[in-house]
């Protein structure tokens, strides 16, 4: 079974990230989500139960939307607040160790804006979590990212639905495939 660390703070406003939720609930039967933004809306984050959730997975999929080139608050306020010193890391700290990390992300501008800057700008976005993993010895996974969802750029609701449902097909393969 999959852990889902859903780290939306409005998911409800958004388009591609609900539809990616509710598709998985539908694809995938055993499946956890973990709304931290809901659970923790005071952004008190329950640290023994964020870290009991992830002792029971052994595949973690974090599913967020790209703020500002990085995560939203909750979920890096979550980073800092359940990865702790002899949980994640330290010489006592190998409770993550083998348990695989998978990023999914929506991306409001295409994937031209960001070629832009630098081919490797969004890996290079990517690399802390990245380095997270490894430093709590989990295995890292290749990121799956979809771009081009940003209602004020897409304009069409159903455009954006049909893409985040592609997304969330193509995740849910992913989840199975890396659950076995």
């Amino acid at each position: 079974m999959a852990l889902i660390i859903l780290g939306h703070p409005n998911i409800e406003q958004s388009i591609a990230n609900k539809t990616i939720i509710e598709s998985l609930q539908e694809l995938i039967t055993d499946l956890e989500i973990r709304n931290i933004h809901q659970l923790y809306p005071d952004y008190k984050i329950n640290v023994q139960e964020e870290q009991a959730a992830l002792l029971r997975h052994d595949l973690i999929v974090l599913q967020y939307p790209m703020y500002w080139f990085n995560m939203p608050a909750i979920l890096k306020l979550w980073f800092d607040e359940v990865l702790t010193y002899q949980f994640a890391y330290g010489s006592q700290g190998d409770k993550l160790k083998d348990k695989k990390l998978l990023q999914s992300l929506t991306v409001g501008q295409v994937e031209q804006n960001y070629q832009e800057y630098s081919s490797e700008l969004i890996t290079n976005l990517l690399e802390s979590v990245k380095v997270s993993a490894l430093y709590t010895q989990m295995k890292y996974l290749p990121p799956i990212l979809l771009y081009g969802v940003s209602p004020v750029i897409e304009g069409e609701k159903a455009t954006i639905k049909a893409k985040a449902s592609q997304h969330s097909k193509q995740l849910a393969q992913l989840i199975k495939n890396y659950s076995k």
